[in-house]
Formats: C-alpha cells, sequence, structure tokens
C-alpha cells in the first residue's frame, strides 16, 4: 500500500463509515465491474464520475470514493476497504469468519458454529460470512482468521484416493516391481473395502491465507502470520510456491508453476515445510529440473530423501584444510592455479571464451577419480543443455553426473532455485562420504532472475539496480562449499561458479562479489581466444588461493617457475616487437616463451593425465624440446607419450603412485626422451 492509499484508508477511519457501507461499496464493485472501468476513464468528466458515485454508493463513502478516482486508485478500492474492515474488526475485537457449503446450515447449526469460533479465538464477538460453494461436492470449509478447518466431501475424497493408493503399493514386490500373483487379488479387495467403510477425515486446522495481488509469477498474500521466511506454500490449484518476502500484513509467494485458474481471493495453506528436493543414487545419470522432476523421458525418480535447498554451510570446526588435488586435465590450470578438493574456483570471462569447456572438460577428467558431478546450467537455450549432456554422453561422464536445468524458457523463480536444488543433490552425495564437484553455469544469469524476481516484490534496487542482498544471494550459496573432517563424513563439496563480463570487465558489480567469495579465478580473454591461445587463461589476472597446497609435489617441482616465465615472455615479446637485431639470451628466452605457450594449447575435451602432464612440464623446462619447431611440437608431445605408454609404462606407475619426482625418476624421464628423439 503506497502513500496515496494510505491517506485514502486514514479518511476511511477519519469520517467512520460504518461496517455495513463498506460492505455494501465492496458488492457493488464486484457486481458491477463496468462501474470500475467508468470511473477509471481518464475520458469520462470529473462531473459524470460524481453523479454516478452520488447514485451506486452509499452517502458515507461519496468523499473516499471520490478522492480515490481522483488519485488514480479506482482499481484499489476494494483492497483499501478490505484494509478497513480489518481495522474495525481489530477495534471491535470481532473475528471474521467464512463459511463455504453445498447444503445451507441450519439456525440451530450457525448458532453452534458462532458459539465454536468464540471459544477457540476468545473474541468480543464473531462476524461469519456464508458462501455457497458448489467445488467442495459436501460438507464445509470454515476460515476463522488465519485458520483452515476443512471438513468437505472434496477433501475427503482425495484423502482416501491417496489412503487407497498407498495400501495397494504395499501390495507391489519392491524387488522386481512386479504387481502380486492373481490368487491374493480378492485379499487385496478386502483390505480396500474395509478401507472405504472405516475411512473417516478428522477436521485438521491448518493455517491459511488469500491472495490480494496476483501476477507476473508473484502472489501477495495476507493472512499466515506464522509462516517462515523460505517455507513452501499451496495454493488451492495445487502448484506451489516460495516465501520471499514478509511484511506486516501480507506476504510475498514466488509461484513455482503457472498460475492458471488463481485469482485475487483464491486460498494459499502453509506446508510447515521448508523448499527442499527429493535425493537419491538414482539422480546420477539425469536431468532434472530445479524441483528435482526428471525432464530426460527416463522415468520417475524414486527420492530416499528430502534435502532442504537452503541450509546453513559447515562451520569452521567441521572443516578441514584443501589439501587434496581435484585435477581439471587441463595443463595450463592445474600446473599455475591448482583447485583442491573443498575449494571455490571462479571462471570468468566475455560470452565465447570458453567457460563452459573448461567446466566441461573438468567433469570429463573426473571419470575414474571417484568424484560425482552436478551440472546446474541456469538461464541456458534448452539446445545448449542437451549439447552438453549429449558430449557428457559421449565420453562416458553421465554415469557419475546429474544435471540440473533451468533454462531460458523457465520462469524467473525456477532459475533462482536451481543453484540451490544443484548444491542440495551435492549435499547429500557429500553427506555419504563422497567428493562431488558442483558447476554453476553460470551466477550471471542467477543474479539477473533473482533481481526480475525482487524487483517484482517491491524490494528496492541499489547499484545497478540489483537488490542490496544479491551479495548474501551467492555467498550463503558458495559457502557450503567444503571439505569436510572425518567426524563428518570426510566428504567434499568442490565449486566452478561462471560469471560472465561485458567487455572483460571484472571490477562490474556481480563480478567483484563473486570474486570476493570464492578462493580465486580463471580468467579468460576475449584477446587471447581469437588469437588461438586455447585455452585463453590470463595468467596475470588468474589466481589461486589455495596454490601449492593443492599440487602433487611431482606436478609442483616439474612445473618449476612456469608462471614467471610466462611473465617475462610476455614483457620481452613487447619489448622487443619492434627490434631487429636480438642477443642469444634474449632469443633462447623467446623460444622458450613460444614453446611454452604452444605447449598449453589444449583442445577441446582432451584433458591429460597427472603423469602425462608432470612429463611433458618436466620436459619443457629443462629444455628437452629444445629445437623442435613450433608448428611440429603438439605433434611430437603425442608420439612421445604414446612412445612412452608403450616403453615407459614403470615411469608412469611411479608418478601416479608416490606422486613425487625423485632425482632417480628424473633422470629416467630425460633418458626415455632422449631415447625416443634418436
Amino acid at each position: 500500500m503506497n502513500d496515496f492509499e494510505k491517506d485514502l484508508l486514514n479518511e476511511l477511519i477519519r469520517l467512520e463509515v460504518p461496517q455495513e457501507d463498506a460492505e455494501e461499496t465492496k458488492n457493488i464493485l464486484s457486481s458491477c465491474p463496468d462501474a470500475v472501468d467508468t470511473l477509471g476513464n481518464p475520458l469520462v468528466t470529473q462531473d459524470e464520475k460524481k453523479n454516478i458515485i452520488k447514485k451506486l454508493f452509499p452517502e458515507s463513502v461519496h468523499k473516499f470514493v471520490f478522492n480515490a478516482v481522483k488519485g488514480g486508485s479506482a482499481d484499489r478500492i476494494t483492497a483499501i476497504l478490505d484494509e478497513y474492515m480489518d481495522y474495525l474488526i481489530e477495534k471491535d475485537g470481532s473475528i471474521r469468519a467464512v463459511v463455504r457449503y453445498v447444503t445451507p446450515l441450519t439456525e440451530s447449526q450457525q448458532a453452534d458454529l458462532r458459539k465454536y469460533i468464540m471459544e477457540k479465538f476468545v473474541k468480543n464477538d464473531v462476524i461469519i460470512e456464508y458462501r455457497h460453494d458448489p467445488d467442495i461436492i459436501g460438507g464445509f470449509i470454515l476460515n476463522a482468521g488465519d485458520v483452515e478447518y476443512d471438513k468437505s466431501y472434496r477433501t475427503s475424497l482425495r484423502l482416501m484416493k491417496e489412503s487407497l493408493h498407498n495400501k495397494a503399493a504395499e501390495f507391489v514386490d519392491q524387488a522386481d516391481g512386479k504387481k502380486i500373483s492373481s490368487g491374493k487379488t480378492g485379499d487385496i479387495i478386502s483390505i480396500l473395502k474395509t478401507e472405504v467403510k472405516d475411512f473417516d477425515v478428522k477436521a485438521g486446522a491448518t493455517e491459511t491465507g488469500f491472495i490480494t495481488r496476483l501476477g507476473d509469477g508473484i502472489a501477495r498474500v495476507r493472512g499466515m502470520n506464522s509462516v517462515m521466511y523460505g517455507e513452501l506454500v499451496e495454493f488451492e490449484t495445487g502448484i506451489r510456491g516460495i516465501v520471499q518476502n514478509l511484511e506486516e500484513k501480507t506476504v510475498g509467494v514466488v509461484l513455482l508453476g503457472d498460475d492458471h485458474g488463481l485469482t485475487e481471493g483464491s486460498s494459499v495453506i502453509r506446508t510447515g515445510k521448508r523448499a527442499g528436493i527429493g535425493v537419491s543414487d538414482a539422480l546420477l545419470g539425469r536431468v532434472v529440473d530445479a524441483l528435482g522432476s526428471p525432464i530426460d523421458g527416463l522415468g520417475a525418480i524414486n527420492a530416499e530423501d528430502y534435502f532442504p535447498i537452503e541450509r546453513e554451510a559447515p562451520g569452521v570446526i567441521e572443516r578441514k584444510p584443501v589439501n587434496v588435488p581435484l585435477q581439471t586435465g587441463i595443463l595450463a590450470i592445474d600446473s599455475m592455479f591448482p583447485i583442491g578438493r573443498g575449494q571455490r574456483e571462479l571462471i570468468i570471462g566475455d560470452r565465447q571464451t570458453g567457460k563452459t569447456s573448461i567446466a566441461i572438460d573438468t567433469i570429463i577428467n573426473q571419470k575414474g577419480q571417484d568424484v560425482i558431478c552436478v551440472y546446474v546450467a541456469i538461464g541456458q537455450k534448452s539446445s545448449t543443455v542437451a549439447q552438453v549432456v549429449s558430449t557428457l554422453k559421449k565420453y562416458g561422464a553421465m554415469d557419475y553426473s546429474v544435471v540440473v536445468c533451468a533454462s531460458a524458457s523457465d520462469p524467473a523463480p525456477f532459475q533462482y532455485i536451481s543453484p540451490y536444488s544443484g548444491t542440495a543433490i551435492a549435499e547429500y552425495f557429500m553427506s555419504k562420504g563422497k567428493d562431488v564437484l558442483i558447476v554453476y553455469d553460470d551466477l550471471s544469469k542467477h543474479a539477473v532472475a533473482y533481481r526480475a524476481m525482487s524487483l517484482l516484490l517491491h524490494r528496492p534496487p541499489g547499484r545497478e539496480a540489483y537488490p542490496g542482498d544479491v551479495f548474501y544471494l551467492h555467498s550463503r550459496l558458495l559457502e557450503r562449499s567444503s571439505r569436510l573432517d572425518d567426524e563428518h563424513g570426510g566428504g567434499s563439496l568442490t565449486a566452478l561458479p561462471i560469471i560472465e563480463t561485458l567487455a572483460g570487465d571484472i571490477s562490474a558489480y556481480i563480478p567483484t562479489n563473486v570474486i570476493s567469495i570464492t578462493d580465486g579465478q580463471i580468467f579468460l580473454e576475449s584477446e587471447l581466444f581469437n588469437s588461438g591461445l586455447r585455452p585463453a587463461v590470463n595468467y596475470g589476472l588468474s589466481v589461486s588461493r589455495v596454490g601449492g597446497a593443492a599440487q602433487t609435489k611431482a606436478m609442483k617441482k616439474a612445473a618449476g617457475n612456469l608462471r614467471i616465465d610466462l611473465a617475462q615472455f610476455k614483457e620481452m615479446e613487447i619489448f622487443t616487437q619492434f627490434s631487429s637485431e636480438l642477443d642469444q639470451a634474449t632469443t633462447d628466452l623467446l623460444d622458450h616463451g613460444h614453446m611454452l605457450t604452444e605447449l598449453l594449447k589444449q583442445p577441446l575435451y582432451n584433458p591429460h593425465p597427472h603423469y602425462e602432464q608432470v612429463i611433458l612440464l618436466y620436459a619443457a623446462q629443462h629444455d628437452l624440446f629444445k629445437g623442435i619447431p613450433i608448428k611440429e611440437l603438439k605433434e611430437y608431445c603425442s608420439d612421445l607419450m604414446s612412445y612412452i605408454n608403450t616403453y615407459g609404462q614403470d615411469i608412469i606407475n611411479e608418478i601416479e603412485e608416490n606422486k613425487v619426482l625423485t632425482d632417480d625418476l628424473m633422470e629416467r624421464i630425460e633418458r626415455i626422451v632422449t631415447a625416443f628423439e634418436e
């Protein structure tokens, strides 16, 4: 309610408009919608509107209605009158109740009902409104305050159907999914008959509210005074919503589905549950939506447990240091910006610079590493997600992966909850002691979806039109990534959030937010990508704050001063680009830099195993590739690794088992490379 509407409400209070006149005005407005349209029409003169108001409405509300029409709030008169009615009820110590029925209640039944409500709510008086509602089939539904007592036949039949369905399911052999033998059919029928005969519904009290405003996937709900933030609520059409705004008299609910069939006045019921998702091992290899429902056409998924999508991050005491590497298979990243299990490493860059490719390569590289992968697609085209799933299947990665998809065609609430749902799935596997990798692709679209949702909820915008809590949006999501100690299961959750920048601007609002939350970033540059350096990692702006702690000793020794060498090469390349004569030391430095740059180029979906990275880096850093033309380096390295796989299996086994480069091992690597050259 804006300031003008508050002034109109205060005017009603000052005029002391009788309750009967307010009720009559509401009835006239609901039965004559044409009158509202006429009063709100700017082409109708003020004098004509005055005459209509005098003819239609009680005298006590003439001034109020005219002021509302004059201020452009003709369509809000009913809502303001509702507020005024609530004010009168609170002032008089009364309670307002609505009874929906099929068969009219007798006078004695009405008297008993009034007495019951007054005893239940301890009020001075009760105002009861009776409404004929054939949809409930029979019985009645009582709404008093925020509580609903449902003794309708419609609810009884629904509950009976659920009860019979559960009983029938007990007779299905869960082991092989086959129905019981026909000889026991009679037993089933007799049990079902007994269930129907003995079935009775106790009228339970549920806290309810009703919609006061609806539109754009947002419902403003009055009532439900005890509802929690983030709680699931159910609308009368069966769709659900999540409570996102808690205000003095209303709550803002985002709808998780189509609002078809809902109108102002539709009822809403509390579920008492926080929004969550059904989880089980059956999710592996599946594509699901933000609510955990399968969208891959491979049948239903039976949930073993229910995990809330919003969960408190593990505390400091529950965690242990991040010192076990999570290999991406990408030479440039594993050598210079290593990622550890339990770390949060941001992948950031403009569109079409290979951000998703790095994430997919990392997932493919987890094959045989005992790591569960969760890929969350936020606001992507469905065709793009289908392509990702196809790639994962092609390389056998879907066997240990789950894809959560909230595509660009899904409503903003689905895109908002999808990363939280994906994290709930990841936490389920982490709770079983597994190492889990989760990719959020991408959080820029997630922030945009949250902004759209928040502005519809009338939250005040701040910097770059985002609501003030957008930092908390991502921090409470990414803080859930951790490596737990052995007392808490020993599992880990590694996060690879992706952020899309505009023209490489990493100082924009959302990029700076996520950079400050994560433990490092891999910055991909359009200029490098277009020049043929792929992955297009900017070695200067990229960093891993975990660093060498997440590297094996073999990798750390093999990589040596790789980053420093590349930095010196870049600086020298710029400095000497206009020089014609170079000394031998400068020429050697440039040749070495060109060789390293070529070595770090890597094709899509071709991750290198750990031993291969160690051997190639050691050979490059110890000038074992000196004299090989740059154009032939890739083919040379490929042939070299084929040779080592054939004749140097002992070297590979030692690197993989011990993860250490001893003097003897380094000597054997040099010997086998020399033998290959000869």
